[in-house]
């Protein structure tokens, strides 16, 4: 199809769309006991998804990540460790974990850092839903929060009953999902995370047969797929994003010959839904997801 990005762009790419008070106090409310008599484990979630998972469980926290987006009232009082993508290792350490949380997207660059720092992490695969679903059932089960991870998991099967019942018998549509950062966009294959969810949803991802999330754009073989629908994906700076796309597709005079432009089937995802990991946000991200594809 087209070359391949390479791995040195990918992860820079990456790290673009990836998305401090005294620790003394939190580290010290962190190892009382809790209400179910144990001990809690002093853990640090450097990524937004993996603290929203956390506190789904009810698991407290001594460590998480700074974020533009609101993270759980539950973690209000505790320490920052920095940005997702590069955690203050000095904070972190300070912090005494017993583990820390991050996700396999990240794993190339900082799993070294962690090494090198000494300390315990854990790597969360949240490249799908069924993925995630298994993470987190493992912390549940890791956490003493098996019930919790369990309501969690039902919750995306009920979803998911109903999608196929609503979907049944339609056409299923192509689509095509671009993956914008500022500057720059790439294509998302079904491998990813938004890949994932527009498959749960019933549509098809016009590329196929790829073993990487994302590839380059390139617009004529695109153009021979056709899509029945472009999604398009704003991330880091959603609002500047956005424009870049509109002016792409307004510049480059080859859009308009696709079939989604054409039938008005071009959609931009909401960032606060469709993040580049998964997410306790997928079950209304597919919500949205079947009314663009199933009008």
């Amino acid at each position: 199809m087209n070359k391949l990005i390479s791995v040195v762009v990918i992860t820079a790419l990456i790290f673009v769309i990836a998305g401090c008070s005294s620790g003394m106090e939190g580290a010290t409310a962190d190892m009382a006991p809790n209400a179910d008599g144990h001990t809690a484990k002093r853990v640090i979630a450097t990524t937004v998804a993996a603290t929203e998972i956390m506190d789904a469980l009810e698991v407290e926290l001594i460590g998480i990540p700074k974020s533009y987006k609101k993270l759980p009232e539950r973690y209000n009082s505790v320490t920052q460790v920095g940005n997702p993508m590069s955690p203050s290792m000095e904070v972190v350490k300070s912090l005494d974990p017993s583990e820390v949380l991050s996700v396999t997207t990240l794993e190339y660059d900082l799993a070294p850092m962690f090494k090198n720092a000494n300390v315990e992490a854990k790597f969360l695969d949240l490249t799908s839903v069924d993925k995630m679903n298994k993470e987190i059932m493992g912390l549940g089960n890791k956490y003493d929060r098996a019930k919790q991870a369990e309501a969690l998991i039902n919750k995306f099967n009920v979803k998911m009953a109903q999608i196929k019942k609503d979907t049944e018998g339609k056409k299923v549509p192509s689509v095509l999902i671009l993956l914008g950062v500022p500057g720059s966009y790439l294509v998302a294959t079904e491998n990813s995370y938004i890949g994932d969810l527009v498959k749960l949803a019933g549509g098809k991802n016009v590329v196929q047969g790829e073993k990487v999330e994302y590839l380059a754009s390139n617009t004529e073989y695109l153009q021979q797929a056709n899509p029945d629908v472009i999604l398009r994906a704003a991330h880091g700076m959603p609002e500047e994003v956005i424009i870049m796309f509109d002016k792409e597709f307004k510049k480059n005079d080859i859009w308009k010959h696709f079939d989604a432009v054409k039938n008005n089937r071009v959609y931009d995802l909401e960032e606060e839904l469709f993040g580049t990991t998964g997410n306790l946000a997928a079950t209304q991200a597919l919500d949205a997801l079947v009314k663009m594809l199933y009008p």
